[in-house]
């Protein structure tokens, strides 16, 4: 009743590009010269890389930024837990209200 049709094609579809033309090219034979002696250079200089200096204000905003980051990170998944926690307290008492409803219908009858 319900049968799909394959649809025929009767020319394929896509790019077709024509076949390449190989040429034949002439072969040059060159002779080989002496190189010219390279210039001595002397190695570039490295520059020296600055050295980082913690100042006591420097350590002291380092670590009161990341006390700060561990707080509010803490605070976030702390406050995440609750609230997972939350409600899954308040599904288990619908749970327990529905059953009692259910219990108690079932006993007026």
């Amino acid at each position: 009743m319900l049968r799909p049709k394959v649809p025929t094609m009767p020319q394929p579809t896509g790019l077709v590009t024509p076949p390449a033309v190989v040429e034949p090219t002439a072969v040059i034979q060159h002779t080989p010269q002496t190189p010219a002696p390279a210039p001595v250079v002397a190695p570039a200089p490295v520059p020296a890389r600055p050295t980082v200096q913690l100042t006591p204000g420097a350590v002291i905003a380092l670590v009161g930024s990341g006390t700060a980051v561990v707080l509010v990170v803490g605070a976030v998944l702390v406050s995440m837990l609750l609230a997972v926690a939350i409600t899954g307290a308040s599904v288990a008492i619908c749970a327990l209200v529905i059953r009692s409803l259910i219990a108690s219908e079932g006993k007026r009858r």
